[in-house]
């Protein structure tokens, strides 16, 4: 990685709104599928995930990150329509819940349908490389997160492997984000992911998070998704549906190294470590 770091934005232009990150921000996760390996499908009616997304909005969420389609290692795709079908009504009924609304997608036809009904922000694990991707996100003022994976989800798992882990991110994401701005996507719209666990060993998901602030010098605001993820699992022996606490220590760790935004499960806990932090940094109470 070379090159003088860059200031980042304070403000992240995100459709409807204009986030301050003068403060780490919470976005909130929101799996509308039946395979989530985090939630067991728990939210895979439209209903339930409308009312889940409004309770994380009472909970502290800035962003709400509507899914589709599971990324889970060895998920199997599904079709743009029935992915449209599913975050479709869900955006549509959350328009005016007050918060940013994400949709985490890697198809440029979903991309196409949710920004038509006000969705504020594309999250592609594929780093909009989809051909059209970047030409479908520019016209809109939507914000868009651009994360790295090795691989893709059915076998990314199987032998991930780096030389410099920190660097090879740093520079993908680097590239990717220079595509962005070329094909007409303002600085302030991106966001970067280094993709823990997308296609990368323990160890290398400790290494990006050990050494989070070089994605950070890269002058655009970093987004840290280790909430419930196999490597908490893997430190500490528990299964996804107790590593709330491991989830907020990664988010706490991430943030302190450079992170502006955590996606997680757990919005109140987290809501609450991070105002513990805060208070110290600022040395007064909230």
């Amino acid at each position: 990685m070379t090159g003088v770091a860059a200031q980042t934005p304070c403000i992240l232009h995100c459709g409807r709104f204009a986030l301050s990150l003068t403060r780490p921000l919470i976005m909130g996760i929101v799996n509308v599928t039946p395979d989530s390996f985090s939630d067991a499908g728990t939210h895979s009616d439209p209903a339930a995930a409308i009312a889940h997304a409004l309770e994380l909005v009472r909970e502290g969420a800035a962003i709400l990150d509507i899914g589709g389609e599971s990324t889970r290692p060895g998920a199997t795709g599904v079709s743009a329509a029935d992915e449209i079908a599913r975050v479709l009504p869900v955006v549509c009924a959350l328009s005016g819940a007050g918060v940013a609304l994400s949709v985490d997608t890697c198809k440029t036809e979903v991309m196409r349908a949710v920004l038509a009904h006000g969705a504020d922000m594309i999250n592609d694990v594929n780093a909009f490389r989809a051909p059209g991707a970047l030409e479908v996100v520019a016209p809109s003022n939507a914000g868009i997160c651009i994360m790295h994976m090795q691989g893709e989800p059915r076998t990314m798992q199987l032998a991930p492997r780096y030389e410099d882990v920190s660097s090879e991110v740093a520079d993908f994401l680097r590239v990717r984000a220079h595509a962005a701005e070329h094909a007409g996507i303002a600085r302030s719209r991106i966001v970067v992911d280094p993709g823990f666990g997308f296609g990368k060993t323990v160890q290398h998901n400790l290494e990006l998070l050990r050494r989070l602030g070089e994605l950070a010098g890269l002058g655009y605001p970093v987004l840290a998704g280790l909430s419930r993820k196999s490597t908490l699992g893997a430190i500490t022996g528990r299964p996804v549906g107790e590593r709330i606490y491991a989830s907020v220590a990664a988010a706490l760790l991430a943030v302190a190294n450079g992170a502006r935004i955590v996606r997680v499960h757990d919005v109140a806990a987290t809501r609450d470590a991070l105002a513990v932090l805060g208070a110290l940094r600022a040395s007064t109470w909230p």
